[in-house]
Order: structure tokens, then C-alpha cells, then sequence
């Protein structure tokens, strides 16, 4: 077995999306060799990104026509029912956002107490927790049109909306460039402003990352209903959080310590 394989795919990856070197943000050495500053989390916030891309098309597509991951969206969508538009519901974007800034303020309290790389893990498993109590929801009633209904997407969108708060809070504090998980459009304009480089990479993975969500949880949630989305964010969300877990503890994918 070769030294990458015994490492894992997540340092080669991580490598491409912070190149070792002097212009990169590694050491000298090559992909599975040295480790850059921020570890084996570039990848595994490439995920997170993929993971807002399927929520969001829950929620806009499924629900009730909002956002969980893009509150800037949901602003611009409370304003949009506030002026009269009836295809949107601002009571549905004060939920969203009130849900999200409460995930957020919770998460920024623990992160106070501990660094946020190893806060990252636990709060990715809280995170798939809730949106596994989101696929239950939706799988406990298929009333889509009356008052329970309502109800219903209502505590979807809450849920969805406080795991995304946790998120884009130990995100936030990670503070890993061009990797938000969720805003685009500061991506986009560094990838027109700034020269080609590794920082552009990293946009267009960013940017590649929540389309590609965005594609696949439309294409879920509009041929067969919101649980298998939320399904495959689940499984995702275990996943990186197995491995937020091992990379804070130095334990690689393969269970080998100091490889992580």
C-alpha cells in the first residue's frame, strides 16, 4: 500500500485546495506530506458545502419556499412577502432566520470555552442530529395541506435552520479562506477580482460544491419528496463528523494516530 493510500484521501485532497510550498500554505513537501495549516478540514467543508446545497432544496422546494442555509435570500424573501408577494410567507423566513440565528448563538457560546477544531466534529453529529429529527418529521405524516401539515414544515424548516446555524458558527470561527459552506457571492467576486491561483481553486470547488447539492437535492426533492435529500445529508453529516472527531484527536480515516 502507498504512503497516500495509507493516509487517506482526505490529505491529497486537502493538498489541491491548499497547495504545499512557499506559495501555497503547506510545507515543502508534496500532497500527503505535508500538512497545511488548517489539517484534513478543507475537504470536509467541501461536503458541508454540498450538504447546504440539498437543505436549501428542501426547504425552498419542499417547504415553504425558503431558505435554511442562505439567509441573505431569506431576507431579501422577508422583505419580498412584506411587500405583498403571495408565494412567499414571511412568517416562514422569520422562523428560518430566528432558527438559525439561535443555532448560531448556542454554537458561539460552546465555542468559547474550546478551540473550534475541536468543537467542529460534535457539532457536525448535533447538526446530523437534527436533521435526522427533520427526515423523521417528515416521515412521521405525509399531510402536506392541512393545518398539521403546516405544522410540520414548520418544525422542518426550525430544525434545518438551527443545524445550519451550528454549522456556519464553527465555520465561521474555523475561518478556513474561500470555504464558507454557504455564501457564494463574496466567492464569486474574489474569483473575478483576484489573479488565478490557489485561492481560485478553492472558489471554484466552493461554488462547484453548493450547485452540485443544489442539483442533486432538487433532483431528489422534486422526482421523489424531501426524505431521500435529507436522507443522503444525514449520511454525509455522520461522515464528516466521524471524521471532524478523528482529525481533533489525530486519528486519520484509518485509525492511526498522528496521521490525521
Amino acid at each position: 500500500m502507498t504512503s497516500t493510500a495509507r493516509r487517506g484521501i482526505l490529505r491529497p485532497l486537502a493538498a489541491l485546495l491548499f497547495p504545499p510550498g512557499p506559495h501555497g500554505a503547506g510545507g515543502a513537501e508534496g500532497p500527503g506530506g505535508a500538512e497545511g495549516p488548517h489539517g484534513v478540514l478543507p475537504p470536509l467543508l467541501v461536503v458541508l458545502t454540498f450538504v447546504s446545497g440539498l437543505v436549501d432544496a428542501v426547504s425552498f422546494l419542499g417547504l415553504d419556499h425558503v431558505f435554511v442555509a442562505n439567509m441573505t435570500g431569506n431576507v431579501a424573501f422577508l422583505g419580498f412577502a412584506l411587500a405583498g408577494d403571495r408565494e412567499l410567507s414571511a412568517s416562514a423566513s422569520v422562523l428560518a432566520l430566528g432558527a438559525f440565528l439561535a443555532g448560531a448563538t448556542a454554537a458561539g457560546r460552546l465555542r468559547r470555552a474550546r478551540p473550534a477544531r475541536l468543537m467542529f466534529g460534535p457539532l457536525v453529529g448535533v447538526q446530523a442530529v437534527l436533521v435526522a429529527a427533520a427526515l423523521a418529521t417528515t416521515t412521521a405524516t405525509t399531510a402536506v395541506t392541512t393545518t398539521a401539515g403546516g405544522a410540520v414544515q414548520s418544525a422542518v424548516v426550525a430544525l434545518l435552520a438551527l443545524g445550519m446555524g451550528l454549522q456556519n458558527a464553527v465555520v465561521h470561527r474555523l475561518a478556513v479562506p474561500d470555504l464558507t459552506t454557504t455564501v457564494v457571492t463574496r466567492t464569486l467576486t474574489g474569483l473575478a477580482v483576484d489573479p488565478w491561483g490557489a485561492a481560485s481553486v478553492r472558489r471554484l470547488v466552493s461554488v462547484g460544491a453548493l450547485l452540485c447539492g443544489a442539483l442533486a437535492g432538487g433532483l431528489l426533492t422534486l422526482g421523489h419528496g424531501p426524505r431521500w435529500t435529507l436522507l443522503a445529508a444525514v449520511v454525509l453529516l455522520v461522515w464528516v463528523a466521524v471524521l471532524g472527531f478523528r482529525a481533533r484527536t489525530g486519528i486519520s480515516p484509518g485509525g492511526r494516530p498522528g496521521a490525521s
